[in-house]
């Protein structure tokens, strides 16, 4: 627990100092963060939260973040789970392009950019060797690739620009890649940690 109560005040410290969560209401949205992270503690093998604990400020703002951003969050399904959802996206946003179709583009991408968080956030899936503050350096550039990539194709969609949105769908997707490439490993081979089964 006392390490759970260090991982938090190094995120709120880290977050206040940078003003990470002034986009509604810093004190509320402090407090969610806090316990959105609590939450996903208490998933982690002592392990984990030492590796967690060791994270540089700037990670912890960004995990806290993202925590933050994606309201849809699960309470069973795993991150394999997740991935599946986003597949299914990824999908319909390149047949909605395919046959001119803006706004199931638009639709589709949107539920990606803001896809659902796994039981236990995004650490415990990832291997341990990669829960470093150099491991985890590479997500923010890798959500603007994703997210942000999925963002701009909803946007070209409405419009009716579906060659930007082809294009973006490109770069998103290139974005997909080179994060499976760092994290992934083995398509297929995984390595829960055991309190996360059902």
């Amino acid at each position: 627990m006392k390490n759970c109560r260090n991982w938090l005040l190094g995120v709120a410290m880290s977050c206040l100092a940078a003003g990470a969560l002034a986009q509604g209401n810093p004190a509320e949205d402090m407090k969610r963060g806090q316990e959105l992270m609590q939450q996903q503690m208490k998933l982690m093998t002592p392990e984990l939260v030492q590796k967690a604990n060791a994270l540089s400020p700037e990670i912890k703002k960004f995990l806290m973040h993202v925590a933050l951003r994606h309201e849809r969050r699960s309470d069973t399904l795993t991150l394999v789970q997740v991935m599946q959802e986003i597949m299914a996206e990824h999908h319909m946003i390149g047949a909605a392009i395919a046959t001119d179709n803006g706004p199931m583009a638009a639709d589709a991408a949107r539920r990606l950019a803001l896809h659902r968080l796994p039981k236990g956030g995004m650490l415990p899936y990832l291997p341990i060797e990669k829960v470093t503050t150099e491991g985890l350096s590479v997500l923010p550039s890798m959500e603007a690739a994703v997210e942000g990539n999925a963002q701009k194709i909803a946007e070209a969609a409405e419009k009716g620009d579906m060659v930007a949105a082809a294009r973006y769908y490109g770069d998103m997707t290139a974005g997909c890649v080179a994060c499976h490439i760092h994290f992934r490993g083995q398509p297929g081979a995984t390595a829960y940690t055991p309190r996360l089964k059902q």
